[in-house]
């Protein structure tokens, strides 16, 4: 045999081979791809129903802090507030608080300006009835001035739910 036919068939097999081990590699980096973009896409799916499943329950319970505090002023109207009443707005008042904490964490800054905003404002009306309940209101408050103030959440609410620039819901803006 002759060294040229040697290296020819030497080099015949090695391409065979290089190309077989080529191809399997490029496979196995498409594969490699797939499994990344299917990855990142359970992560965008699982971050935005996080993202909504904590903007529903931050809309919920800034709702139910809201009418505690409608009931509790009412029962104050009525008949003065007692220890057993001021129980379930204090539980009402945790729960929007740990949701609101929640949502720090995990909303944009788009939300969290709505969000602050209602916040904010049933922590005031809240300021306020403890103060009337203590008998220390400031100049001014009173049962009704609370009231209206209370009352004035539920239009902060709404835009928190459906945003007055664009009319779409917070959960469509950010994706």
């Amino acid at each position: 045999m002759d060294l040229s036919s040697v290296i020819i068939a030497v080099t015949g097999v090695a391409g065979t081979l290089g190309g077989s081990l080529l191809t399997q590699r490029g496979s196995e980096r498409a594969k490699l791809r797939e499994i990344e973009l299917v990855r990142e896409h359970e992560e965008i799916r699982e971050s935005r129903s996080l993202r909504r499943t904590c903007y529903a329950e931050l809309n919920r319970d800034a709702r139910q802090f809201n009418t505690a505090l409608n009931r509790h002023l009412h029962v104050m109207r009525e008949r003065g507030a007692e220890d057993a009443d001021g129980v379930a707005l204090d539980e009402a008042k945790n729960a929007h608080r740990d949701r609101y904490s929640e949502a720090q964490m995990i909303a944009p800054g788009e939300v969290l300006v709505r969000a602050s905003a209602v916040n904010q404002a049933l922590n005031k009306v809240y300021g306020q009835v403890k103060r009337l309940e203590r008998g220390a209101p400031r100049p001014g408050e009173t049962t009704e001035t609370a009231a209206q103030a209370q009352y004035a959440v539920w239009d902060m609410l709404r835009t928190m739910k459906f945003p007055p620039r664009t009319g779409q819901r917070v959960f469509t803006l950010l994706g």
